[in-house]
């Protein structure tokens, strides 16, 4: 009993309780998590949000912001996603549209920033929603969060790796006209890049950390050089145009791609920029992998979003600039938009070249999508969401990973896949879903900490301080705004039919109002939000409390909202009795 009651210590040998922590937990501000060695900064946040450390800590502000740019994937998102934002409105649509969708993604991914600096787990969102939750609505916000956010985890390396797989053989299609890939080859292809992802996956953190650093570099690289050719090697002269379209068209022309108004193509041409930039989520699920994780982890959180908003900009003015005839990339029989521009503006050499360099980026994001989709699932699993989750959430003794977490996304993914054969609308299900999915569970805990919680919100180290509620409101109002415009058809009326229907309502709304209805008919008895891992102790007290489910109720800080934590004081520590 007696090594059970040693308490947690900094690295100085000062015993903390959580309220002395600079985080927002589910645990009671007066408690004291109990560990049997000595922990480091890193591991005492950990230790006062109610988990134990499992992992190595081997990611840094770099490598963090690596993965999550390499699952980012600029070059190969816009690639994935041109037939949406040059189809829907055009380059008005691309310049415009980019440049306004940037400006309130950006405040969705500070207000993140600011909640993972206060609570940097595996967790993320899901933690966050059932902490910030009103009391008894805590279990609710988490299952809600959890499961949006892992449909959109869960569907990222998939929809990368069929893009992946279908630029592949689009390439081999420019190369060898006679050559028309099949279903089962792109499902094959598919699959076979998932099972290299998934065995990658499986590394040690340190292995990860290099090949992503290495993967997110190349892709730096390879999207300034696609930035640099396409002006400078474009042949829009030898087809008796002038180098680059006048700006007045670029700007002002908005193309006929729904029926819908002007203003409301535009709106619906964000889907593309959404997708795009919906991957900087990634260093909060890596946060405890991360040292220095309460800073470095929102830092990445925000270089992503901002760095990845400003390039991205800049390649949709280059294609803007340069695309010749909008109806015949979108109409192309290699059925990529993005195969097809390249080889109205280029050579088929140079075509080939920059697809190539799409195709080594799109390997790498789908990479970092699995480590980032694993992550997440481990901390679901550890609470206990999964019918397997007792398996699910093991990790692997050797690599120090959770391999089975890896695994049990690649055969969901590899399922998700036999879309393919349903048909073109039926295989972009998949990124539908992950537009939605990731935008709604990105804006739960923002929701909630700025309509419910006001001041009894504890800030991490890094904080948007009085700009925190300004940036959430506007966060949130964006998202209010685009999940209903990211569910309209491009058609209506008699032209609407069941091959050109949005299925997003269908494909995101199915599996949700699923999980609704497994929390109203069982999930509500048993699920109470996040499980304490580590034992942990009242003040004063010295009965020590095994890891227990997150009660729900709410802010844990011992109500974080009472005036001594407002004003900076803390209780005071009392010794623990034996």
């Amino acid at each position: 009993m007696a090594d059970r009651n040693q308490s947690v210590y900094s690295t100085s040998g000062r015993k903390k309780s959580v309220a002395q922590n600079q985080v927002t937990s589910i645990l009671a501000g007066d408690e004291l998590p109990v560990y049997t060695r000595e922990l480091t900064a890193d591991e005492e946040v950990l230790a006062a949000l109610g988990y134990k450390p499992e992992f190595k800590r081997e990611f840094s502000l770099w490598t963090s912001f690596c993965v999550s740019f390499a699952v980012l994937g600029l070059l190969p998102s816009f690639a994935a996603t041109l037939y949406f934002g040059m189809g829907y409105a055009g380059t008005a649509g691309m310049v415009w549209g980019w440049l306004i969708a940037m400006t309130f993604i950006q405040c969705v991914a500070m207000g993140m920033a600011e909640i993972c600096s206060s609570m940097p787990t595996s967790g993320g969102l899901y933690y966050a929603s059932a902490v910030l939750a009103p009391p008894g609505w805590g279990p609710l916000a988490a299952w809600v969060t959890g499961w949006s956010n892992w449909l959109a985890q869960v569907t990222g390396a998939p929809s990368v790796d069929y893009a992946l797989a279908a630029m592949i053989l689009a390439a081999a299609s420019i190369n060898m006209p006679d050559y028309t890939p099949t279903d089962y080859q792109t499902f094959l292809l598919t699959a076979l890049i998932m099972l290299i992802h998934g065995c990658m996956s499986s590394m040690p953190t340190k292995w990860l950390a290099q090949i992503n650093s290495v993967g997110s570099t190349f892709n730096i690289i390879a999207l300034f050089i696609v930035i640099i050719i396409i002006p400078t090697a474009n042949n829009r002269e030898d087809q008796g145009l002038p180098k680059f379209t006048p700006s007045s068209d670029v700007w002002g022309t908005i193309y006929e791609g729904t029926d819908f108004p002007a203003g409301i193509s535009i709106l619906m041409s964000f889907v593309a920029v959404i997708w795009t930039m919906s991957g900087y989520d990634a260093p909060f699920h890596l946060s405890e992998e991360c040292s220095n994780a309460n800073i470095a982890s929102p830092r990445a959180i925000v270089l992503t979003s901002g760095i990845g908003g400003l390039f991205g900009w800049f390649l949709q003015l280059v294609v803007a600039y340069t695309v010749v005839d909008i109806d015949d990339v979108l109409g192309s029989d290699l059925g990529q938009p993005w195969a097809a521009y390249l080889l109205q503006v280029l050579s088929v050499k140079a075509a080939t070249a920059v697809l190539g360099l799409t195709i080594v980026c799109a390997f790498s994001m789908g990479q970092g999508c699995m480590i980032a989709a694993s992550r997440v699932t481990f901390a679901y699993a550890r609470d206990g969401c999964f019918p397997a989750s007792w398996w699910i959430k093991r990790v692997n003794q050797t690599t120090q990973t959770p391999v089975n977490a890896v695994w049990f996304n690649t055969v969901i993914g590899i399922l998700l896949t036999l879309l393919i054969f349903g048909g073109t609308y039926a295989i972009s299900a998949i990124f539908s879903i992950a537009a939605v999915a990731a935008f709604v569970a990105f804006t739960i805990p923002i929701f909630i900490r700025v309509f419910f919680v006001g001041n009894r919100f504890r800030p991490g180290p890094w904080n948007l301080g009085r700009a925190s509620l300004p940036i959430g409101v506007c966060a949130c109002a964006f998202v209010m705004l685009m999940v209903p415009i990211l569910c309209f058809p491009a058609l209506v009326r008699a032209d609407l039919d069941l091959t050109s229907m949005n299925w997003t309502c269908l494909v995101y709304g199915g599996p949700m109002l699923g999980a609704l209805i497994w929390w109203a008919v069982d999930a509500r008895k048993w699920f109470k939000g996040p499980k304490v891992n580590i034992e942990h102790q009242m003040l004063g007290k010295g009965e020590v409390v095994e890891g227990k489910e997150g009660s729900g109720s709410g802010i844990g800080v011992g109500d974080a909202g009472s005036g001594s934590e407002r004003d900076g004081e803390f209780p005071v520590e009392k010794e623990i009795v034996a």
